[in-house]
């Protein structure tokens, strides 16, 4: 799966969809992060907060990897 991210908000989707799909609890996760559920929760909602060091041990968490590249060699992306 690969996912162009242009926003924010999609961010938090992404991470809510993914701890989902992996039967995982926010109370569950949020305790692997070391926050608060309700901490997990804001962050999903309204990830615009999330630190990059915390995207990236989320991302770990969750099985996912955050990937940079150049714009102009993205044509297959898709959100």
């Amino acid at each position: 799966m690969q996912l162009l991210v242009t926003t924010p908000t999609q961010v938090g989707e992404i991470l809510r969809r993914r701890r989902k799909s992996r039967r995982m609890a926010q109370r569950e996760l949020a305790e692997k992060l070391g926050v608060s559920q309700g901490r997990l929760s804001t962050l999903e909602s309204d990830p615009a907060s999330l630190t990059l060091e915390r995207l990236i041990v989320l991302a770990k968490l969750l099985g996912l990897e955050l990937v940079l590249r150049d714009a102009s060699a993205a044509s297959s992306a898709e959100w």
